[in-house]
């Protein structure tokens, strides 16, 4: 499991700041900060329960080369929230939180990876104080989309403005 989130990472061009560690889920998606860089020297660990995720403490700045190569549009999205790239029951996930230069708000996109490596966007929101346009296709994993205490797993649409948008487990 490990190795395939270290090949995701090198494949997208992000660092590592650390070892991956493990954590439980619910602790891991409460948390805005940045989370504890594991040491190097302890080696990546493995999540050991199902309620765990297997997580990489990854360079901000290297999450700014994957939004300017992967949308074509270097300095559009300006990472603004630590991102969070995890294995969660033997699928890899990354949330990238970043100010949207263009549009003049800010955006959660969340990807998944498939069996065959490639990369799909599941979560795109945008959001302001004053409102939040989200398109949303979870439907298929255990996650969701929460803006204003409303958890979203599926569709597009607008709905009312937020300072906060967050990637949670199905309540």
């Amino acid at each position: 499991m490990n190795n395939r989130l270290r090949n995701i990472l090198a494949g997208a061009g992000i660092a590592t700041v650390g070892a991956i560690g493990t954590k439980l889920a619910v602790d891991y998606f409460r948390n805005r900060g940045k989370e504890e860089v594991v040491p190097e020297s302890q080696g990546d660990a493995e999540a050991t329960a199902p309620d765990e995720v297997a997580y990489a403490t990854v360079e901000q700045s290297s999450v700014q080369d994957f939004l300017d190569r992967s949308f074509g549009d270097a300095g559009r999205y300006v990472p603004n929230r630590p991102p969070k790239v995890f294995d969660y029951k033997g699928k890899q996930y990354m949330v990238i939180w970043a100010k949207d230069n263009k549009q003049n708000k800010n955006q959660m996109l969340a990807f998944i990876y498939t069996d065959e490596g490639q990369r799909k966007m599941v979560a795109s929101v945008g959001y302001t104080s004053q409102e939040t346009d989200y398109n949303v296709n979870l439907g298929t994993t255990p996650f969701a989309v929460e803006v204003n205490g409303k958890q979203i797993t599926q569709g597009q649409g607008e709905t009312k403005g937020t300072n906060e948008v967050d990637f949670v487990l199905v309540a």
